[in-house]
């Protein structure tokens, strides 16, 4: 038994799934841009943070904030390869 050649229907549905992947791709690259944003900038604050610390001589305070800081250093970065990822998979790059 062979396939059924596409039909014009067919290949109307197929573009309406690809603009709704393209759509959820595209928020899910938006929400991790968001996400990464975020923690650099909780990542910031903690540097701040531990520089006033390290001024002040509490050096194990400081210690604390820079170990925060790396930590979100961390997530952020994971966020922007999820970003590169969905990127290449869906040729915006």
């Amino acid at each position: 038994m062979s396939t059924p050649a596409p039909t014009a229907r067919d290949a109307n549905l197929a573009k309406i799934f690809q603009v709704d992947s393209s759509v959820r791709d595209n928020q899910k690259i938006v929400e991790n841009h968001k996400k990464a944003a975020d923690h650099y900038h909780l990542a910031a604050k903690r540097h701040l943070e531990a520089a006033r610390h390290y001024q002040a001589g509490l050096h194990e305070k400081a210690a604390e904030d820079t170990v925060a800081a790396q930590g979100h250093s961390v997530l952020a970065h994971e966020y922007q390869n999820e970003i590169a990822k969905t990127a290449a998979l869906n040729g915006k790059v």
